[in-house]
C-alpha cells in the first residue's frame, strides 16, 4: 500500500507532527542504536518499535502510517483487526502468526486498523472466551515486541483501550478533529489549479465541522455533481454534497455550519 501524499499534505497539530517525526527517526536509527552501539546487550527483549494512533475516523491515521512507510522506502501492509479476530478459540492467533511471519520475511510496516476489536477493556474473566481473548492480546503484544520492524495500531476509541495495554506502546499519537483554521487550510488546498471552481468562500467552507477524510469526500462528491451539470464547482454543489455525506454517515448537521453559504 503506497500513497502519493507527503508530510505537506497532512494537516495536523505541530505536537502530532513532532511525534510522527520521532517515530520516523527511531525507525531509521534502530539498527545503529541496537546493533552498532550494542544496546541489545542491555535490553535483549522488547526491541520492536510499536505505536498507537488514536482519533476519529478520517483524521489522518492511516495516511500518516503510509507516509512513514514511504519515507522508510518500505511497503505498508494494512490489516483490519476486526476481520481477523475469530470467535473460534485459537484461530485469531493463527491468523496473526501468518501475518507476522509473512511480514518478517518481507520487511514491511505493519498497520493494524480497528485495534479496539482486540484491545478493548476487559473486566473479570467470567468465561473461557474472555480468558482466550486475553491470550490473543498477549500473543499480539509478544509478536509486536519481537517484530524487527515498525508496527502501528489504530483506534477510533482510545478510551476503549485498557491502560495496561497502552503502556506497551513506545509511542501514542492523538489525531484530533481539525479546527476551523486547519479546515480552512484543507479547503484552500483541496482543488488542483486545473479544477474549475467559481465563487468558493474559504471563510464559510471551514464552518462545515467534519474530519479531513469527510471533507475530502464532500469535495469529490461536489466535483462529480458540478461535472454532471457541466458547471464549475460552486458553493451549491458543496452544500448538496455535504448534506448527502451527513445523511450517509448519520451525522446531524447544525444550521450554523452552512448558514450564509448561498
Amino acid at each position: 500500500m503506497q500513497t502519493p501524499l507527503t508530510w505537506d499534505d497532512l494537516i495536523l497539530p505541530e505536537k502530532t507532527k513532532e511525534t510522527l517525526q520521532q517515530i520516523l527517526n527511531s525507525a531509521r536509527a534502530r539498527f545503529r542504536v541496537y546493533h552498532q552501539w550494542g544496546l541489545t546487550q542491555k535490553r535483549p527483549r522488547g526491541l520492536g518499535l510499536c505505536a498507537l494512533f488514536s482519533g476519529y475516523s478520517g483524521t489522518g491515521k492511516t495516511t500518516a502510517a503510509e507516509i512513514i512507510a514511504q519515507e522508510l522506502n518500505l511497503d505498508c501492509y494494512r490489516v483490519d483487526l476486526s476481520n481477523i479476530v475469530s470467535k473460534y478459540i485459537g484461530e485469531t492467533e493463527k491468523n496473526l502468526k501468518r501475518i507476522f511471519d509473512a511480514a518478517e520475511g518481507g520487511g514491511v510496516v505493519l498497520l493494524f486498523d480497528e485495534a479496539d476489536a482486540l484491545f478493548g477493556k476487559r473486566g473479570e474473566i467470567k468465561e473461557a472466551r474472555d480468558r482466550y481473548a486475553n491470550q490473543e492480546v498477549s500473543y499480539l503484544l509478544q509478536r509486536i515486541e519481537t517484530y524487527p520492524g515498525l508496527t502501528i495500531l489504530t483506534t477510533n476509541l482510545k478510551q476503549a483501550i485498557d491502560e495496561a495495554f497502552e503502556r506497551r506502546f513506545k509511542f501514542i499519537v492523538d489525531f484530533p478533529k481539525p479546527d476551523y483554521w486547519q479546515r480552512q487550510e484543507m479547503w484552500e488546498r483541496m482543488f488542483p489549479l486545473e479544477t474549475p471552481t467559481q465563487g468558493l468562500d474559504f471563510d464559510l467552507l471551514p464552518k462545515l465541522n467534519v474530519s479531513g477524510g469527510n471533507l475530502a469526500n464532500v469535495a469529490l462528491e461536489a466535483a462529480f455533481r458540478a461535472a454532471a451539470e457541466e458547471e464549475a464547482i460552486q458553493m451549491k454543489h458543496i452544500l448538496a454534497a455535504a448534506k448527502a455525506d451527513a445523511q450517509r454517515t448519520g451525522r446531524q448537521m447544525h444550521k450554523s455550519e452552512t448558514e450564509g453559504w448561498i
